[in-house]
Formats: structure tokens, C-alpha cells, sequence
């Protein structure tokens, strides 16, 4: 048997920001921004939508499994992105980069017809950690830290956040991760 590394880079482009892998009836989806700690961008958000829809619609998946490439699973948005700064007139829309690429990435995880597991190595910040407990399984590393870092830039949970965290880990302790970071 190949390792893990082995066969997903025998299965995708080293340069693109989502490496796919399948592995018997296992889709590998690895988020491939590591010198950014896989921050999303709205690409990485079109490749994720596309490769999660390709999985829903393949009968031969029987669960799709998703990590991040090099020490980190996914330090959330990454506000360098010229696709959410915008041309810098005015301030970037963050209820629009919510609704048109958060809410459908967090619904779509919710609503895959096979299982998905979030294998969390390192950093999951912010829309990183919401879109790990999003998935119906966590395994996380001994390296991994789940952050909430929307308070440190005066945002609330996305990614499903205002919903799971509560259902996850109680309200008053969703109120302080939300609330502290």
C-alpha cells in the first residue's frame, strides 16, 4: 500500500490550491495553500464547491475525507484575498463573502449523502474551525488547535459557527469562544 502523501499527489496538481485523491472508495480533499496555513480564498472556496459536488454526485465514494497540506488544516479567510478586498474604494462586503461563498460551503458539507471527515492537523481558525466542526467526524492531531478568531477582527462566527458552536459546546461556552476568540 502507497502512504497517504503517495497517492494524493499521484492524483492531483502539486500547484492547485485543492489536490483530489481517491483512494478505493475514500475522495481525499486536501487544502493546498500551505505557506498560508490553507486560508480560503474565493478559489480555493470554487475548487472545495466543485470537488464536494463531484463527490455527491459519484455513488462509488463511500466517504470523502478532508485535510490540509504541509502544518495546518485551515487558518480561515484569508483577508489578502483580492477577490474579498475588493479594488479598495470601499470596504469589502463580508455579508456578501458570507452568503455567496460560507453559507453554501456549510450547507453543502451538511448535506453530503456519505460521510465527511475533517482530518485536522495543526491551526483550524476562524471559518477553518467552523468548516472542520461542520463535518460529520473530527479527528484531530495531537498538533491541531481549534480557534475562534472572528472577535480579534470584529466579526461573528461564520461558516455555520453561530449554529454548530452552541449545539457543539453549550451556549455559554459558544458565547465565550465567539466573544474571546
Amino acid at each position: 500500500d502507497r502512504s497517504v502523501n503517495e497517492w494524493i499527489h499521484a492524483m492531483s496538481d502539486d500547484n492547485s490550491t485543492l489536490l483530489v485523491a481517491t483512494h478505493g472508495a475514500v475522495r481525499v480533499l486536501t487544502l493546498n495553500r500551505p505557506a498560508a496555513l490553507n486560508s480560503f480564498t474565493a478559489e480555493l472556496h470554487g475548487r472545495l464547491r466543485a470537488a464536494l459536488e463531484d463527490v455527491a454526485a459519484d455513488t462509488a465514494v463511500r466517504a470523502v475525507v478532508i485535510t490540509g497540506a504541509g502544518r495546518g488544516f485551515c487558518a480561515g479567510q484569508d483577508l489578502n484575498d483580492p477577490a474579498i478586498k475588493g479594488d479598495g474604494s470601499s470596504p469589502p462586503d463580508v455579508g456578501g463573502v458570507v452568503e455567496k461563498l460560507y453559507k453554501p460551503l456549510a450547507l453543502s458539507i451538511r448535506s453530503m449523502p456519505v460521510p465527511v471527515i475533517a482530518a485536522v492537523n495543526g491551526v483550524a481558525a476562524g471559518a477553518g474551525a467552523n468548516f472542520a466542526l461542520g463535518c460529520d467526524f473530527v479527528i484531530a492531531a495531537k498538533s491541531a488547535s481549534f480557534i475562534q478568531a472572528f472577535s480579534k477582527i470584529a466579526l461573528i462566527p461564520d461558516c455555520g459557527g453561530t449554529w454548530l458552536l452552541p449545539r457543539l459546546v453549550g451556549r455559554a461556552r459558544a458565547l465565550g469562544l465567539a466573544m474571546s476568540g
